[in-house]
């Protein structure tokens, strides 16, 4: 009976102390496996400052299309398209 319970004791033990998976794929903390495999810093996402227009020109920068600036854009179908 104390061998019975001394091993229950030893198995639960050892599924206890188990870790958790790391879904990181071996990168690292603060990492993440990217589209392609590589590995990608975790990043938060950016705030921009309220006033930006979609489409405006800002100087020295180029158009803000909502997600980054751009220096050349031209008409494409019933919008713009940016290169």
């Amino acid at each position: 009976m104390k061998r019975l319970l001394a091993i229950i004791l030893a198995a639960s033990t050892a599924v206890v102390t188990v870790s958790a998976a790391d879904a990181s794929g071996g990168c690292g903390p603060g990492y993440h496996r990217g589209p392609h495999g590589g590995c990608r810093p975790n990043v938060r996402p950016v705030v921009v400052a309220p006033g930006l227009v979609i489409g405006n020109y800002y100087g020295h920068r180029g158009y803000w299309d909502g997600h980054r600036y751009w220096h050349h854009r031209y008409r494409w179908h019933d919008g713009w398209r940016y290169r």
